[in-house]
Formats: structure tokens, C-alpha cells, sequence
């Protein structure tokens, strides 16, 4: 049986709420800007903890984007991932109504879910017994429940799932996109992921891991990543959504190209619970496979947005993922962590990554790398340091690295017609 040609993916719509920017453009300033997310907590009394910064939304009310009982009935996880995916949808002018729903689907993750709701009602449960836990504490809290509300809200019947795979959820979740829309299984899918875990379970579980930065003070500068003196991740909050459709779907209703998603890589590093191997193996290979299902070459590469998170294992690692991988062309790479900035969104990295990524292809211009002051000789790559690069971008790659040892590469290229 002769296999039905793989339909081109491209980007048509994107919505993002991240700690230095409530929507796409305000994002992409700051990105540009160079602007740090990081601030004290205003969250809960952080007193106990060792870390007593993070990257907070700011000015940020659900009920400014939501009616009431919505926001009463949804984990914050999924005030974000609606919200951003309102945005996505007006971006790329997707009207459900003009189209066919049962061909729009929703691919939408979280690294945790509703770990504010679980902390909220267990204290219910300690101070006022079983009785009194929410008839809403399970549909609030599971990870998927977000993928079902924007569904819900947009009456989209396509495909419609939630993935979690930690810090590269959502980047899985717009490869798994790609994939449905690459076999024609859906004209059109909203994919991404949110996250929001800035509470005293969330920074209190990484505290006791030593995973996060405890500079706090300076927390603005904290997240550095491949700086000799990094000493861990800051914590971010947010979401973001890509609307991706089939190169025919797109331009048959007149829709705006932003960029195509022309390979997808994923792979396992089988190697610890959530340290990655030296030597970067398993971003290797997720990198090669989404070179090798978008049909090119490494040194088609001009820009990689790193997972960085600002770990003293975990930026060694990658850097040497890109090295192995990509040989003499390495050193003609920029790369930049945009986590320097937004501080690490966990399941939603992959997504607000991803849209800095597309941005960058569209734009021609690199985000830099900020806080970076000290060398570290084991990350020698061009770390587009402390100030934006204008550089034309053929094709770039965002990469998202998870607990567990869960990879996903994903790769853009310039449309050009």
C-alpha cells in the first residue's frame, strides 16, 4: 500500500503570558530588551524557604481575560493556557465557525498541573476534614483539564489530549501536533503547554532537590546560564500556544505564515531521574532526528534556542550535545537561553520558547543570553551574550531537555512561499 504524502506544518497563530510579557508582542520586546521576570515573591511568605525569588506574572488578573466562575472553577495552570490560547486563536484569525471544528484539535500539556489547587485544598483537609474538599479538587487539578476547557470554550472537536513529559511537555505536545497534522489526521491544532507552580509546595519541593538558585540578593541577575558562578534554575509561571495547520488549510483560507515547523525530534536519555549524562546524548539525538524529518543538514542550522536552564550539569550537557552533533559548524551557531529572562516555565518552556524561536526565524534577530559575566570554559559556544544579534535565520531549533529523561527538539524554518 503506498503511503499518503506527509502535508507540510506551519505557524499561523501564536499566545503567550510569560513573566516579562502578558501577550506575544510584549514578550518578544523583552526578549529583545534583554528585561529580567525575576522579583521577590509576593505569592505566599516565603520565609521558610532558601529560594525567595522567582519570575511571577506580572499585573497579571484571570478575571481581566475570564468571566468569574470560570476563574473560580479553573487551577491557575489552566487560567494560562486558556488565555494564551485566546490570544493564538485571534492571532491567526481561526474562526471555528468558518471552518470545520472536528478538524481543529488541541494537543495542550503540564509538567504538574494543579499544584496550586492540591495545596490549597489540602489545607482544607487538615483544618476542616474530608467533607469539606471541593467537588472541583480533581477536575481542577489534573493535567489535561486545560486541553479540555479550550476545547470547551472554542467548541473544537478535533484530536484533543493533554502530554506530560515535565520541562519538555510542551514542546512534545506541538511534535505530537505536528505529527497529526503531518498525517492529515486534523487541518489545524492548538498546541503548548502552562504551567504554574510558584507556591510554597512548588519552590519548596526544588528547594529540597537544590535545584533552583538561592541568590536572592540579586535575584534579577540568578538565572545565568553557562556562567561559570550559575547555582541553579529560577522559577517561572505562564503559557504559551502555537496554532499550527497544514501548508494547504493555511493558505486556502488566507491565513498569515509565520514560519514552518519542519522537524520534530524526541528521544530518552535512559540515564538518571533527573540529571542528564556529560555528555548530552540524549539532546544529541533528539537534535538529529528533527534534522533528519525536516531533510536537512546540520550546517543548515543558523540559531538554537537552548533548554539552559542555568544548571551547573545540565548547560555542560547541552553544550556538548550541540558540539558532538554539529562539529566545526558549532562555532558558527548562535545560541541563547531565553530562561535567562523568563526564568524556567517547566511544562511551558517548550511553547514560549518555541514562539521566541519563530520570532527569531521571522525577525531576523537573535534574543541574547542575559547575565552572563563569568566564562565557563566547558561552555565555549556563542552564547549570544547580554545583547540581541540581528542575523538572518534560515532554520533554527528550540530545545527542551525533562526530569525523567525526556528530550524534544523542535525545528523551524523560514517560509518563503
Amino acid at each position: 500500500m503506498d503511503r499518503a504524502p506527509r502535508h507540510r506544518v506551519v505557524v499561523t497563530g501564536m499566545g503567550a503570558l510569560t513573566p516579562i510579557g502578558l501577550n506575544v508582542a510584549d514578550y518578544w520586546d523583552g526578549l529583545k530588551a534583554g528585561r529580567s521576570g525575576a522579583g521577590p515573591i509576593t505569592r505566599f511568605d516565603s520565609s521558610g524557604c532558601d529560594t525567595h525569588f522567582a519570575c511571577e506574572l506580572k499585573g497579571f488578573k484571570a478575571t481581566d481575560y475570564l468571566d468569574r466562575k470560570m476563574v473560580q472553577r479553573l487551577d491557575p495552570y489552566s487560567h494560562y493556557g486558556v488565555i494564551a490560547a485566546d490570544e493564538a486563536m485571534k492571532h491567526a484569525d481561526l474562526r471555528p465557525g468558518d471552518l470545520d471544528p472536528e478538524r481543529i484539535g488541541v494537543v495542550f500539556g503540564s509538567g504538574i498541573g494543579g499544584l496550586d489547587t492540591y495545596e490549597k485544598q489540602f489545607q482544607v483537609l487538615e483544618k476542616y476534614g474530608i467533607g469539606r474538599v471541593s467537588p472541583f479538587f480533581i477536575p481542577m487539578m489534573i493535567a489535561d483539564i486545560a486541553a479540555g476547557h479550550i476545547s470547551i470554550k472554542h467548541g473544537l472537536k478535533g484530536p484533543n489530549y493533554a502530554v506530560v513529559s515535565a520541562c519538555a511537555t510542551a514542546s512534545h505536545a506541538i511534535g505530537d501536533a505536528w505529527m497529526l497534522l503531518s498525517m492529515g489526521m486534523a487541518d489545524a491544532v492548538l498546541a503548548g503547554g502552562s504551567e504554574a507552580a510558584i507556591n510554597i509546595m512548588g519552590i519548596g519541593g526544588f528547594n529540597s532537590m537544590k535545584a533552583m538558585s538561592t541568590r536572592n540578593d540579586e535575584p534579577e541577575t540568578a538565572s545565568r546560564p553557562f556562567d561559570a558562578t550559575r547555582d541553579g534554575f529560577v522559577l517561572g509561571e505562564g503559557g504559551g500556544v502555537l496554532v499550527l495547520e497544514t501548508l494547504e488549510h493555511a493558505q486556502k483560507r488566507g491565513a498569515t505564515i509565520h514560519a514552518e515547523l519542519s522537524g520534530y525530534g524526541a528521544s530518552a536519555d535512559s540515564y538518571h531521574m533527573t540529571a542528564p549524562p556529560p555528555d548530552g546524548d540524549g539532546a544529541r539525538r533528539a537534535m538529529r532526528q528533527a534534522l533528519q524529518t525536516a531533510g536537512l543538514s546540520g550546517d543548515a542550522i543558523d540559531y538554537i534556542n537552548v533548554h539552559g536552564t542555568s544548571t551547573p550539569l545540565g548547560d555542560i550537557a547541552e553544550t556538548e550535545a550541540i558540539k558532538t552533533l554539529f562539529g566545526d559548524h558549532a562555532r558558527e551557531l548562535n545560541i541563547s537561553s531565553t530562561k535567562s529572562m523568563t526564568g524556567h516555565l517547566l511544562g511551558a518552556a517548550g511553547a514560549v520558547e518555541a514562539i521566541a524561536t519563530v520570532m527569531a526565524v521571522k525577525e531576523g534577530i537573535i534574543p541574547p543570553t542575559i547575565n552572563y559575566r563569568t566564562p565557563d570554559p566547558a561552555c565555549d559556544l556563542n552564547i549570544t551574550p547580554n545583547e540581541p544579534v540581528k542575523r538572518e535565520i534560515r532554520a533554527a531549533i528550540s530545545n527542551t531537555l525533562g526530569f525523567g529523561g525526556h528530550n524534544a527538539s523542535l525545528l523551524f524554518t523560514r517560509f518563503d512561499g
